[in-house]
């Protein structure tokens, strides 16, 4: 175990987590909403430091980022958690069951398996980063010390304290972003919007971002819903910002049939409208 940052102590041995937005208050012998952060004893620790669920060589492609070495090969790695508990998680068996097996891994390792393999960087990825946080920051400084990028592929929901630390480290990332309505984020990710988009805002301004939304039939498939997303990204971010509109198909708590293709090349019509660069995944 390894002493998380982000959190303050308050009476009665209890610990209040500022790493992401729920700002959890957690008992002695309590977890937090990610399930992989713990307080004992009064001091809140992470228990995902140095383990990892595994690691693979992926395309820059799969991240996914399209405009950010191209045709290039990344080490990619991640563990458990995650602190959102979105119905329809691909990512589940890792994200959501945090109890699993995990191997143990240093920061060391990572970077001398990168360097080895001829990778251009490191993408923490699989899971949420994000509440990795104290093993990713470690591991992205020793990467830039050795030359490497540094890849986050986040649901964005974040406090902007610990954002702005790590994002000195960070070369690229790809966003969530789930929906632009919040009871979406509430009602089917247990989560809110506005963080995500302050999230958004603040790392496009200090490394290349490219957004991801997946399209699900009857929740976020309207061309309206599609049309706030791209004003929006248009409006605060510009129009190179590429986008990412991902299908969806069956999985964990959601049993909605798969995004129908139509419906996707329509949402690349009217992003097109607006965006320059506009890709369809998944399919």
């Amino acid at each position: 175990m390894h002493e998380a940052l982000y959190y303050e102590k308050l009476d009665s041995k209890k610990v209040r987590c500022r790493l992401c937005p729920y700002e959890c208050n957690i008992s002695d012998g309590m977890r937090g909403a990610c399930g992989v952060r713990q307080n004992i004893d009064g001091v809140l620790y992470s228990l995902v430091y140095g383990k990892t669920t595994g690691l693979a060589l992926d395309p820059i492609e799969k991240k996914p980022l399209y405009h950010y070495h191209p045709g290039e090969f990344i080490l990619s790695l991640g563990t458990r958690g995650c602190n959102l508990h979105c119905d329809f998680c691909q990512n589940w068996h890792t994200s959501q069951e945090v109890d699993g097996p995990m191997e143990k891994i240093t920061s060391e390792e990572v970077v001398r398996r990168a360097k080895e393999l001829g990778s251009f960087g490191i993408a923490y990825t699989y899971n949420e980063p994000f509440i990795w946080y104290e093993f990713v920051l470690d591991t992205a400084k020793l990467a830039k010390q050795n030359g490497l990028d540094n890849v986050l592929v986040t649901n964005g929901f974040v406090n902007t304290e610990p954002l702005k630390e790590m994002l000195p480290y960070i070369d690229a990332m790809n966003i969530d972003l789930k929906s632009f309505d919040e009871d979406f984020y509430v009602k089917v990710c247990k989560g809110r919007l506005k963080p995500v988009l302050d999230v958004i805002k603040i790392s496009a301004k200090a490394c290349h971002v490219e957004l991801t939304n997946l399209i699900i039939p009857t929740l976020n498939d309207s061309e309206g819903s599609i049309r706030k997303i791209v004003d929006w990204i248009c409006g605060n971010l510009g129009p190179d910002v590429p986008l990412h509109l991902s299908r969806y198909f069956p999985c964990y708590k959601m049993a909605l049939p798969p995004t129908p293709v139509e419906t996707l090349k329509r949402a690349e019509r009217i992003a097109k409208e607006k965006l320059k660069y506009v890709y369809v995944g998944n399919v």
